[in-house]
């Protein structure tokens, strides 16, 4: 049935009131929450009520901000705090990620012994820090973080200058484990006593750290920032060859994969060598009661390989392709006594096990004695030598 006007203008009305609404809902904001102080006092006091110097009923505040880290952190200052504190203390109320469980509760109970008034040395910082360094670290120099104080705090006792201080603060030695506290120190005192600039730093920071890894008997005493900067540049040039060598073991998996040879790639970094095992001798029992043996090992790594050529001084990394495609092997006699390792002579198998090169440290030639040694290893083992 066809519409009258009136009732085609009154639908017309309807739909326009309709859309009006929706337009409405559309645009118009949801009521904001108030703000969760109650979450925040408890957030705030969990695990740390008997420290608690304040009713947390009493806590009437006048905050508009619903960010629950500045609640976290206004909650915290009623709860625990009598004087003001450095901002790097505070910090673990705002954000606390990454930090292991017992990392936060230390940096809480920190904060909690600096804000109310009592020794921090006292509260646990006197396993890292002296009272003058306990004191550096409550009044940094600058805006720092909680690690970056730590450090700042460790190096003002050993440099006047503050800008020593910050530089060493903001390097990698701020991100290393606290554990480590001793050997990090000691390079601490290094660094002020041979101040250098800070992308320098963080590079002799990864060298040390890999020392520190390979020998934690590795100390900086007696050595200089050249010397220390020529070893880092070898150590850079180790790390170039090793991925060298990794990339052509990675070429050769590949390409036996692409033609169905049987293998699996290495999960250890390392190639197959020669089905030879290893090989160990003492002179006698006499020897052998103080741990004195003579050894022969097969060098299966590319990071095997590049330490031989580095404490040998010859070219034996460059044998990788050869070792990798089991062309050749390569063998390390070394003596073994009182704890300590010496390298002898380097050894070329090629793939029928003949020696076909010896080598002791510089390329010299081998001594009678490591000859004879040399003769009983390939007696035993069934290789031929020239």
């Amino acid at each position: 049935m066809a519409h009258s006007l009136i009732q085609r203008r009154q639908e017309a009305e309807r739909a326009r009131v309709e859309a009006y609404r929706l337009s409405l809902r559309q645009v118009s904001q949801r009521t904001r929450p108030p703000p969760d102080f109650q979450t925040a006092i408890d957030e705030a006091r969990r695990g740390f009520a008997a420290d608690i110097v304040r009713d947390a009923l009493a806590w009437k505040p006048r905050l508009k901000t619903r960010d629950p880290a500045r609640l976290r952190l206004a909650a915290a200052r009623h709860l625990f705090a009598c004087y003001p504190v450095a901002e790097h203390l505070e910090q673990v109320w705002v954000d606390c990620g990454g930090l292991a469980a017992d990392e936060i509760v230390l940096r809480k109970r920190w904060y909690i012994a600096a804000a109310g008034g009592a020794s921090l040395h006292k509260a646990g910082a006197g396993a890292w820090l002296s009272r003058s360094e306990v004191h550096a670290f409550l009044n940094p120099l600058s805006s720092v973080s909680f690690e970056e104080a730590f450090w700042q705090a460790i190096a003002r006792s050993y440099a006047r200058d503050p800008i020593i201080a910050l530089r060493i603060a903001r390097s990698r030695i701020a991100r290393t484990p606290r554990v480590e506290i001793g050997f990090w120190r000691e390079a601490v005192r290094f660094f002020c006593a041979h101040p250098t600039t800070l992308e320098e730093m963080d590079d002799l920071c990864d060298y040390l750290a890999d020392c520190r890894r390979r020998d934690p008997a590795f100390s900086l005493k007696g050595r200089t920032l050249a010397s220390l900067g020529r070893r880092m540049r070898e150590w850079h040039r180790d790390l170039a060859a090793i991925a060298r060598i990794e990339a052509a073991r990675h070429r050769a998996e590949a390409a036996r994969r692409n033609h169905g040879l049987a293998g699996t790639p290495s999960a250890d970094a390392s190639w197959p060598g020669a089905a030879i095992p290893d090989w160990s001798w003492s002179t006698s029992p006499k020897a052998r009661s103080k741990r004195e043996e003579f050894v022969v090992v097969q060098l299966r790594t590319a990071t095997d390989l590049v330490a031989e050529t580095r404490t040998m001084r010859h070219c034996v990394a460059s044998y990788a392709a050869k070792c990798i495609a089991g062309q050749a092997s390569i063998w390390s006699l070394r003596r073994r006594a009182a704890g300590t390792v010496e390298r002898l002579l380097t050894i070329e198998l090629d793939r029928r096990h003949r020696a076909v090169q010896l080598r002791g440290f510089a390329n010299r030639a081998p001594l009678s004695e490591e000859r004879k040694i040399v003769e009983r290893w390939a007696q035993a083992r069934g290789i031929g030598l020239p």
